[in-house]
């Protein structure tokens, strides 16, 4: 197999329809692979380094209001706590699905985010999240009670969510039976699963957040990616800092010349670089001795 074997077969999955994301992720596995059977020394190098691959165009992210995400849940009845949670947390779906009880914090509202599950070749596969790091996620206080219903009769390994049956939940499926029907009861059209998470970011966002906790959140590599992707959001955020800044600084202003008009007389002349000096009478000046007294700035 060459360099041009595999360029080929990238080629020709995306003129098959397949999108820029799905490309790059079979060409990442393809290329774990072929690492192993280098190390393996089976082949002398690998054929799928730095062969082209399709730039994923990124979408404008679509954001549900608190009233949407409520209706949202209402119509996906028994599963309105996944859509909550998913739309407060950021979770990517495949995260919710992993989620044990024991990772389940109730004391201090936090959940751990350690596990992911994919389905592959229709089977579900658990593994880390996709930037391979565990995180700690804040949990609302109104999931508490609906959680811990949950967790009644689990064991801790147990998944946290789970069809009404006590199976893994599995994006397809629930997309078709609980998603599907919520969206079109609650007259949202166009929206995915995914869109929650970008609804978490912009909530948390509402909410004072700042780019380095939104990302801690919603697990992104670095704060950059965060910003490259909810730039938007943080609009607002400048503006209301440059009013804060200007608040600021207009409160400073006030409080000098506060400051300056409660000092003594003597001491506002000398700061304003005003001498006061007795002399004798000038020109056309007044000869009382009380106005003896001339004012010269220097």
């Amino acid at each position: 197999m060459t360099h041009a074997d595999v360029a080929t077969w990238v080629a020709r999955l995306r003129t098959q329809g397949s999108a820029p994301g799905t490309v790059r992720q079979a060409h990442r596995v393809f290329s774990l692979l072929l690492d192993l059977a280098v190390r393996d020394g089976r082949i002398p190098r690998n054929p799928a380094e730095r062969v082209p691959l399709p730039r994923i165009v990124r979408g404008e992210p679509r954001f549900l209001t608190r009233d949407q995400v409520e209706m949202l849940a209402d119509a996906a009845g028994e599963d309105g706590d996944v859509v909550r949670l998913l739309a407060t947390t950021g979770l990517r779906f495949g995260e919710l699905a992993a989620l044990r009880v024991r990772r389940v914090d109730f004391l201090r509202k936090r959940l751990t985010i350690a596990e992911s599950a994919t389905e592959v070749a229709g089977e579900l596969v658990f593994g880390t999240p996709k930037t391979h790091e565990q995180r700690i996620v804040p949990l609302p206080a109104e999931l508490v009670e609906p959680l811990a219903l949950r967790c009644e009769g689990k064991q801790p390994d147990d998944l946290l969510m789970t069809t009404p049956a006590g199976t893994p939940l599995r994006l397809r499926n629930w997309r078709r039976m609980v998603w599907n029907p919520a969206v079109e009861a609650a007259g949202l059209s166009g929206i995915t699963p995914h869109d929650l998470r970008h609804t978490a970011a912009s909530l948390a966002v509402a909410s004072g957040a700042h780019a380095k906790s939104v990302q801690r959140m919603l697990g992104h590599a670095s704060a950059a990616m965060t910003l490259d992707v909810y730039s938007g959001l943080f609009d607002d955020d400048l503006s209301d800092l440059a009013a804060r800044m200007d608040a600021a600084a207009q409160e400073a202003a006030e409080n000098r010349v506060g400051v300056l008009w409660a000092r003594p007389q003597a001491d506002r002349m000398q700061s304003g670089n005003v001498q006061v000096s007795a002399v004798g009478p000038v020109g056309l000046e007044p000869t009382t001795r009380g106005l003896k007294v001339r004012c010269s700035a220097n």
